[in-house]
């Protein structure tokens, strides 16, 4: 059913219910004004006649008849259109159009009051009449005729008017609710061809100055604008997943391989001499470390790509740093790892990423920042200033290459005597873009070894735009995230 029908239609039961509950109230407004209007011509009677009542009581208990007619003569003929009852100790005195004897009047009323007679109705008002060496009730009645045939008359209009006005105003609201949605049956005929499976074309709107269509087209933009974002989105994530799977198949091909062959020279020598079938069975342990380090880090590129913006609040990062450098003395007994912050330096993030970057920029000065001696000396650092937080992990090894820096985060780059996954700096540079920061790699004030220094904001950095290091993105894009010299 179109619009402009449902309007109509809605519009056509609307107004008549509309007209009937007027009229409802109209006619008791009508009835009410009728009665009062009534009630004042029974008050101005009953006082016009009240002195001739008196009168007539006192004429008719002194024994006089023939006075007593004349002042009954006289107090009808200035009743004129009313009926009047006069209620004495020995008589009562009637004319004019009254109830019947037989209709009970009420003992007392405050003021005029409906009676009915079978189907005819009046209106009553009761006057006590006291004098010297009289007393008795005057009763002046008037029908309510008139008054019902103006409620009738008033009563048939309302409903020829709720009668009329059903097919008119369905008419009319059917009428003006199709010129209103003309635009929007414009918009629908623009819109309906409309394929973003098959056509690059999409909506053209010129203001309408109707607000909802211009708010709907508006919308429909949006809607288009998102889809073809996602599918560019879906294109290049099938592109690079194709990459991630083929790199990720070679880096666990050669630990797979390895394992292979250990398994293959343990089943077939089963006489292998002791130190050779340990040597194998090291060599085993070694590359399932290294293969289950590579699936862990691959779950945590994961999950940091999937957090939402309700995972996010206030984490003081010298509690996560002071925890980070327990666990790093527990693994990493023989090495000196010294921690320099201040409490109370909070940001807005991700608690369980924060951590992962501290742990993984401790593991990594730990695998690759020993001295000449083998010994590891690594310092912590937290420190806060005005608009962001800085983190700098300090290292006495053979340092980062300067040509090597801007490649040191990107997935699977490892060094010739590196046994990790080659994605351990990877984390740490998707948790700082997570957070709104930056990670950069510089020569530390010693000039010995590397320093890694990353800074988060100090407010709400906000979630990125694009999140993907699971499959990671082009270099290109990746190089203006994180530039050589850091963000």
């Amino acid at each position: 059913m179109r619009l402009s029908t449902r309007v109509g239609l809605a519009v056509g039961c609307t107004v008549p219910l509309l007209v009937l509950a007027s009229g409802w109230l109209l006619l008791h407004l009508v009835a009410r004004d009728l009665h009062r209007a009534e009630d004042q011509h029974l008050r101005r009677r009953a006082a016009a006649v009240a002195p001739d009542a008196r009168a007539l009581l006192r004429a008719s208990q002194k024994g006089r008849p023939k006075a007593a007619d004349t002042r009954e003569r006289q107090l009808f003929s200035a009743a004129l259109d009313v009926g009047v009852r006069i209620v004495g100790p020995e008589a009562v005195f009637s004319g004019g159009p009254q109830p019947g004897p037989s209709v009970k009047l009420p003992d007392r009323t405050a003021g005029p009051v409906s009676v009915r007679d079978g189907a005819r109705g009046w209106r009553a008002l009761a006057r006590p009449i006291r004098g010297a060496t009289v007393s008795g009730t005057l009763w002046v009645f008037s029908p309510d005729t008139a008054d019902r045939t103006q409620l009738g008359l008033v009563r048939r209009r309302v409903l020829l008017t709720a009668l009329l006005a059903a097919p008119l105003s369905g008419l009319l609201a059917w009428g003006l609710a199709g010129g209103a949605s003309a635009p929007l049956r414009r918009l629908t005929r623009r819109t309906a061809g409309l394929d973003p499976r098959t056509s690059g074309t999409r909506l053209d709107h010129t203001r309408t100055g109707v607000r909802e269509v211009d708010e709907l087209a508006a919308t429909l933009r949006t809607v288009l604008a998102r889809y073809d974002e996602q599918a560019a989105r879906t294109a290049e994530a099938l592109d690079t997943a194709r990459s991630f799977s083929s790199a990720a198949a070679h880096e666990l091909r050669t630990p797979l391989m390895s394992m292979g062959t250990n398994l293959e020279i343990l089943a077939g020598h089963p006489d292998l001499p002791g130190p050779d079938r340990a040597e194998v069975v090291a060599d085993l342990r070694h590359e399932h470390a290294r293969l289950l380090g590579l699936l862990l880090m691959l779950r945590e590129l994961g999950r940091g790509d999937l957090v939402e913006a309700e995972a996010f609040r206030d984490v003081d990062l010298s509690d996560v740093a002071d925890a980070a450098v327990a666990e790093a003395r527990r693994r990493a007994p023989d090495a000196g790892i010294g921690l320099d912050t201040a409490p109370g330096l909070t940001v807005h993030g991700w608690e369980p990423g924060l951590r992962l970057l501290l742990d993984n920029l401790l593991g990594n000065a730990l695998a690759h920042g020993r001295d000449s001696q083998g010994r590891a000396w690594v310092q912590v650092s937290v420190t806060g200033a005005a608009e962001h937080v800085l983190i700098a992990v300090e290292d006495r090894g053979a340092g980062v290459p300067p040509d090597a820096r801007g490649r040191i985060f990107e997935r699977f780059q490892r060094g010739p005597d590196s046994g990790g996954s080659g994605l351990g700096l990877t984390l740490v540079a998707q948790q700082a873009a997570l957070h709104g920061g930056s990670v950069a790699v510089t020569d530390p004030p010693g000039g010995v070894g590397a320093r890694f220094e990353v800074r988060l904001p100090a407010g709400d950095g906000g979630l990125p735009g694009r999140r993907d290091w699971l499959i990671g993105t082009d270099r290109a894009d990746r190089s203006q995230r994180f530039p050589k010299d850091g963000l």
